[in-house]
């Protein structure tokens, strides 16, 4: 009976690992896709793009509750609970060695989609700061306002929105 048991944890394990690499993958070509379209200021094109995005959150979502069922699983048949690393390093000898690598590319994977995240988060912030830079520019007309004057401002106007200034 417990020999059924853990084949079937080992065969769910491999399932969940495989679905999880083929989600990392589809996530991996969405963000290069969507750090193109940032480049070049394709706000359409991230529009398309955003429902491919959810469908995938959605689906490592689906994949974190796997996880957890599967966890919950081991720990009923005494075996570690605390990650699927420490799981699939404690399986029987067949099974052992190709999951704690595919455990091993997961993570690696999630580390990769990381840094991927970071680099778009960063590119947006840069816009962000361009865009913000280049309003300023307009509602100043260029010109820079002191920060402490004596008296009344002058100068102060936008002189690229309103021409009586």
């Amino acid at each position: 009976m417990q020999v059924a048991a853990d084949s079937q944890l080992e065969s769910d394990i491999g399932q969940l690992l495989a679905d999880i690499s083929d989600a990392q993958a589809e996530m991996l070509q969405v963000l290069g896709s969507k750090r193109e379209l940032l480049m070049k200021f394709d706000g359409e094109g991230l529009a398309q793009l955003a429902p491919r995005e959810e469908q995938l959150v959605e689906k490592l979502q689906s994949c974190l509750t796997r996880r957890k069922e599967l966890l919950a699983r081991a720990n009923e048949g005494g075996l570690p609970n605390g990650s699927l690393k420490e799981l699939a390093g404690r399986l029987p000898g067949s099974a052992r060695n190709p999951l704690t690598e595919k455990v091993k590319r997961a993570s690696s994977q999630a580390r990769i989609l990381q840094h991927n995240s970071i680099t778009n988060w960063v590119l947006v912030q840069r816009t962000l700061i361009h865009l913000s830079q280049m309003l300023e520019i307009i509602a100043t007309g260029g010109q820079s306002k002191p920060t402490y004057e004596k008296g009344a401002s002058h100068g102060s106007s936008g002189a690229l929105v309103d021409q009586a200034a």
